[in-house]
């Protein structure tokens, strides 16, 4: 069984132990192919690159997203009704 406390924390020493618990700025570097400030141990969002290497074709995936927006946009364009239509 846990142990309980004899007596009640006051106000005052219950602030002073919660005042050293807080939440801690993460550290950003810069990127080192595009100069971008990214998270420690992250790839850049940016460029795809982690540690001098490139670990996401960034032009190829933006080509993926242009693709599905315009897919997107012609389906908005028809109504959504383009499979319906050719039946």
């Amino acid at each position: 069984m846990p142990q309980e406390p004899k007596k009640r924390h006051s106000r005052q020493r219950q602030g002073k132990r919660r005042a050293a618990i807080k939440l801690s700025v993460r550290k950003t570097v810069l990127c080192s192919n595009c100069q971008a400030p990214v998270l420690s141990h992250t790839i850049c969002k940016t460029c795809g690159f982690y540690k001098g290497r490139e670990v996401i074709d960034m032009a190829k995936k933006k080509k993926l997203s242009e693709a599905e927006s315009d897919s997107a946009k012609a389906k908005s364009v028809s109504g959504g009704n383009a499979d319906k239509n050719t039946a």
